[in-house]
C-alpha cells in the first residue's frame, strides 16, 4: 500500500506542522508577517521569558518558518512562509474529500426534500 504524503520529496511537513501546533509560535508568526522584528519585541506581548521566547523561535527556524539576520547583537527574526506553502497543498488533498462528501450529503438531502413533498 502506497503512503500517499508520507515521505515528500524535499518535505519538512513533520516539522512546519509540529511548529505550527503551538499557539505562542503562530502568534509570533502573526506577528513577524507585518515584518522583521527582535526577539525582545517579540517576546512583550507574551508573558513568559526571551529565552522561552527564543526556544520557540529556534523550533520554528528548525522547520524553516523563520530565518534569523544578524544586526550588530541583535539577531531579528524574519517570515519564510514558503514552507506552509507546502503544508497548504497537502491539506487541500483533504479540501477536496471533503468537498465529495458534502456534495454526496447535498444531493441526498435533495432527494429526501423530494421524498417528503
Amino acid at each position: 500500500m502506497e503512503q500517499v504524503g508520507y515521505e515528500m520529496e524535499g518535505g519538512n511537513l513533520d516539522a512546519v506542522f509540529s511548529a505550527l501546533a503551538d499557539p505562542t509560535r503562530r502568534a509570533i508568526l502573526t506577528r513577524l508577517a507585518a515584518g522583521e522584528a527582535p526577539v525582545n519585541e517579540l517576546a512583550k506581548p507574551f508573558e513568559m521569558s526571551q529565552p522561552a521566547v527564543s526556544k520557540h523561535l529556534k523550533v520554528l527556524e528548525r522547520a524553516g518558518l523563520i530565518t534569523r539576520g544578524v544586526e550588530r547583537q541583535s539577531r531579528p527574526a524574519r517570515l519564510n512562509a514558503a514552507p506552509m506553502k507546502e503544508a497548504i497543498a497537502w491539506l487541500e488533498e483533504f479540501q477536496r474529500f471533503w468537498s465529495s462528501n458534502f456534495d454526496q450529503l447535498d444531493a441526498l438531502l435533495e432527494e429526501l426534500k423530494n421524498v417528503e413533498r
